[in-house]
């Protein structure tokens, strides 16, 4: 049973919902993944925010640009965590999804990532799971370390290239 919701409302926005994706199958997070549009298809979007709980999902994952009212329409009717995901646009660069996602109301709160922030989404959701689950959390553990053995490895290879005093 799928624990994450991850829904966007446009295909346009798949690249970087398709990272939040990613990071969850890495950490062995079953999620549902759709396409909805809060304003084209209202009664679809009622429909999935309303039984979202029901389905099991512990968070929901909403990526939007522009008006950017799919994650909070999701906070404002799903009970759990919403993650929002603000997308990168053309006439302002974001900042319009931002701004839409993370300045909502008391009482409705929608975590938000950076604009086109999909990995860190996926991140933060299963930490979130990770509260109640110790063997996601031991691989969120395993992540971290990847991480850091992965910029301590770059770092050996700048040292190795001479670049020891680079910056005195």
């Amino acid at each position: 049973m799928p624990k994450v919701g991850i829904v966007m409302g446009s295909d346009s926005d798949m690249p970087i919902m398709a990272k939040a994706a990613a990071v969850l199958d890495e950490l062995g997070v079953d999620y549902e993944m759709r396409i909805i549009s809060a304003h084209r298809e209202p009664d679809v979007f009622f429909d999935y925010a309303k039984t979202a709980e029901e389905k099991g999902f512990k968070v929901i994952i909403a990526g939007a640009g522009m008006a950017a009212h799919l994650p909070g329409m999701c906070a404002a009717i799903f009970p759990m965590p919403v993650i929002g995901i603000p997308m990168h646009t053309t006439s302002l660069g974001g900042r319009d999804s931002l701004y839409s996602i993370v300045q909502m109301p008391t009482g409705i709160p929608v975590a938000t990532v950076a604009i086109n922030g999909g990995a860190n989404a996926g991140i933060l959701a299963a930490k979130m799971l990770a509260m109640s689950d110790p063997e996601l959390l031991d691989r969120l553990k395993k992540y971290s370390e990847h991480l850091k053995n992965q910029v301590e490895a770059k770092d050996m290879i700048l040292q190795q290239k001479g670049y020891k005093n680079y910056g005195k």
